[in-house]
């Protein structure tokens, strides 16, 4: 059996869909299960609650093999630590419990070295796995840089304006990756019985890029002029806090660009095993250009 968390969150669905197509049996913990399409819900056995939950995890790991986790975010907790370590210890009392054999977690990079150590949400979800790992369960963390996918959250002002916003510099080639070969590699882990121990598994997408050049990249795709503006670490935190973003996380949030910009992102080397296959212009023709066009 395998368990996956988050089932209706963008790399939680795909994960999903990815392990469902093997034919294995899978449960699922949802809040809301009606927020499963109708086709997977008849293909899945569902545990209703929040995977914070110690019961609603008791229940969803009986004779549970494998787990996927994943935190949902938080933009109201008191604390980066709340988002993360608080919300995971009972995951761990669970895989005790039930003796759950191996576990794939979503992280980020940046283990061991010094930004790691003061990189908001980042340094949290480090942790995070680092509370998961004390369990003795099977581990492998999957470590990312940011995802091409968050450029979705500004296609307002893409579609509009023709901009885009970061406190990071325009000109800092970092790598980025596709959410989709993130759900590819989680599927793989979770359909594999054979690891054991524990490890990072880092997912850099095949190139570094700036912003300067992903701006050139959807201006070619989309066929509309699109720049990136900077903006300070004090405007970016300021538009959390209007939405409605609490004060730790809104700061971790800064925390963690501001990290990045340091070079968080580029702690681990790109190897043919940390490359995946998703180009950011390919992201951007298949998935940012429907959106804008919608």
């Amino acid at each position: 059996m395998i368990v996956i968390t988050a089932p209706t969150s963008n790399i939680g669905s795909q994960v999903l869909k990815n392990v469902l197509d093997d034919g294995l049996p899978v449960r699922v913990i949802a809040r809301d299960p009606s927020r499963l399409p109708s086709a997977i819900r008849d293909h899945v056995e569902v545990v209703q609650g929040s995977h914070s939950d110690i019961s609603v995890l008791n229940q969803a790991f009986a004779s549970a093999e494998t787990v996927f986790w994943l935190v949902p975010p938080d933009p109201k907790a008191k604390s980066v630590d709340a988002a993360f370590l608080d919300f995971s210890r009972p995951v761990c009392e669970a895989i005790k419990s039930q003796r759950v054999r191996r576990l794939v977690a979503v992280s980020a990079l940046g283990r061991g070295t010094p930004l790691a150590d003061n990189a908001g949400l980042v340094t949290a979800s480090l942790k995070m796995c680092d509370l998961i790992a004390n369990t003795g369960v099977s581990l492998r963390a999957l470590t990312m840089p940011s995802f091409m996918d968050n450029i979705i959250r500004q296609i307002k002002s893409i579609r509009r304006q023709g901009v885009f916003f970061s406190p990071i510099s325009a000109d800092r080639k970092l790598p980025t990756c596709a959410t989709r070969d993130i759900a590819s590699v989680a599927a793989r882990l979770l359909l594999d019985p054979s690891w054991s121990g524990q490890m990072d598994v880092p997912i850099l997408g095949p190139e570094d890029l700036s912003f300067n050049d992903m701006a050139l990249i959807i201006s070619d795709v989309i066929g509309k002029q699109v720049r990136f503006q900077q903006i300070s670490p004090e405007a970016y935190k300021a538009g959390f806090i209007e939405r409605g973003v609490s004060e730790a996380i809104a700061q971790g949030m800064v925390d963690m660009a501001e990290a990045k910009n340091e070079g968080l992102d580029k702690a681990e080397p790109r190897t043919a095993l940390t490359t995946t296959p998703t180009s950011f212009r390919q992201w951007c023709e298949q998935v940012l250009k429907p959106a804008v066009l919608r």
